[in-house]
């Protein structure tokens, strides 16, 4: 079975600096993957580049078997791929959580019975019953950071990209997404410098500095699943 994502010799570069040369990287199906690196080794290039907002100079992206290249060839990546973003208030642009969580299903043709019902699954899962009526804007870091989840869970996704899911969030928080995660079938890739929480959530490590991208070896088994 081909992997979930492929990316074969991607060179990419910002305007004198260079960030990618001859990076490869495959996410197979029911992988859990963590990344780390520097400030500004290219970590979120490479969650965009996976996403299509970011094109690379050179080498081939392949998602769910298919080669991707142009903006039509993102939209059914972007349906079964859910983009958590580092900075929750880039992401909740609706007056109320159940307006944010409601917003995919609706998107993809749910009725608002349906959307309703998943808005009440998702914050269920997320432990924020009672929340759906909240004002997105009012809410703490860590309770935007989990309605941000919620919009991915809400969409049903194949795989995650979590850019950095426990920056700025509190002890309670972490544990929380890490236990989701660990009870999730997704298959994911975590962009973090927390190590404990990486090591609670993933399997395998990649590290990336100077534009290479390596795994890491000796990397320590999740914990049981909490």
């Amino acid at each position: 079975m081909a992997p979930l994502i492929e990316l074969s010799g991607i060179t990419f570069g910002y305007p004198g600096k260079r960030v990618f040369r001859d990076v490869h990287f495959a996410l197979e199906a029911g992988d859990r993957v963590g990344l780390i690196g520097p400030n500004g080794s290219g970590k979120t290039t490479l969650l965009k580049i996976i996403m299509g907002l970011l094109r690379p100079g050179a080498g081939q992206v392949r998602i769910f078997g298919k080669p991707r290249g142009s903006e039509k060839d993102f939209r059914e990546v972007r349906r079964r791929i859910g983009l958590l973003f580092q900075d929750a208030d880039d992401q909740l642009f609706c007056p109320t959580v159940r307006d944010d969580i409601a917003f995919g299903p609706l998107n993809l043709g749910k009725t608002h019975a349906e959307a309703n019902g998943i808005v009440e699954r998702v914050c269920a899962l997320l432990g924020l019953e009672g929340f759906e009526g909240r004002v997105t804007y009012r809410l703490s870091g860590g309770e935007k950071k989990l309605v941000c989840l919620g919009t991915l869970l809400a969409m049903e996704p194949d795989v995650l990209l979590l850019d950095e899911p426990t920056a700025s969030v509190d002890v309670e928080t972490t544990a929380r997404i890490a236990g989701i995660l660990n009870r999730s079938s997704c298959s994911y890739l975590i962009v973090s410098h927390d190590r404990r929480f990486l090591v609670k959530t993933t399997r395998t490590m990649f590290h990336l500095k100077d534009g290479v991208l390596a795994p890491v070896t000796g990397w320590s088994p999740p914990e049981a699943p909490a």
